[in-house]
């Protein structure tokens, strides 16, 4: 099972006020496990940032002036998130800005919906939580994941910090592939459509030396009971 922890800054809050986005981060994970491969870009948003943002996230035009502009980096965030489970906080946020993007610079997708799944941990921690505070900064309290880094957001910094938190929301198991979401990510088949997969289940077979203590466990009771339940009877 793959998975996109995704974040994005911005100009503002609102793409349909003209609202671009100035940064995103996004880490893979692969049957609940970080792999280590991300993908973090600055982008020119030709346009100025508003004073409330920039106190947010603390980055500059004059920063920004060199960077790509999206229509440069499209392709390759449509690439690495393809036939993956996006994993967002407030999903709407993010996915409606960077869809906005796609349809301004003509991109051959319209939405990033398009080529994979989304999963909105917002939505995810108002059913475990409801009527209590969900943002990041209460989830990270709650579940008890260091956020001390974060004097400023940013985006690569804080999709690090959801993956702690939707690892801790969803049980905190990093080894055995299972998760709370349905449907899993996305399967492309042969015609280049995709469709709603399920998630390979994680088989953790017993060492030699379980099995050992195993049978010696066994043959203990059967010394002291006559028949153990664990053997079927001959």
């Amino acid at each position: 099972m793959r998975q996109i922890v995704l974040d994005t800054e911005t100009t503002g809050l609102d793409p349909r006020q003209g609202h671009r986005i100035i940064e995103i981060g996004a880490l893979e994970m692969v049957d609940r496990q970080l792999t280590g491969k991300t993908f973090h870009t600055y982008i020119n948003p030709e346009r100025e940032i508003e004073q409330g943002a920039l106190e947010v996230h603390g980055i500059t035009e004059e920063f920004l002036h060199d960077k790509p502009r999206f229509a440069e980096i499209s392709d390759d965030l449509m690439a690495f998130v393809e036939g993956a489970e996006l994993v967002i906080h407030n999903a709407p946020f993010d996915v409606g800005f960077i869809d906005n993007e796609l349809v301004l610079t003509g991109h051959q997708h319209d939405s990033i919906t398009a080529v994979a799944a989304v999963l909105d941990t917002l939505e995810l921690a108002k059913d475990l939580h409801p009527g209590q505070r969900n943002n990041l900064d209460a989830l990270c309290k709650r579940y008890d994941v260091d956020n001390s880094s974060r004097t400023l957001h940013g985006a690569l910094l804080d999709a690090e910090i959801l993956a702690d938190v939707y690892l801790a929301m969803t049980g905190g198991q990093v080894d055995l592939g299972l998760s709370l979401e349905s449907p899993s990510a996305p399967q492309e088949d042969e015609e280049g459509e995709f469709h709603a997969g399920q998630p390979a289940l994680f088989i953790l077979k017993a060492s030699e030396e379980e099995l050992l203590q195993h049978e010696l466990r066994v043959k203990s009771i059967e010394k002291q009971a006559g028949h153990c339940l664990y053997r079927p009877a001959e």
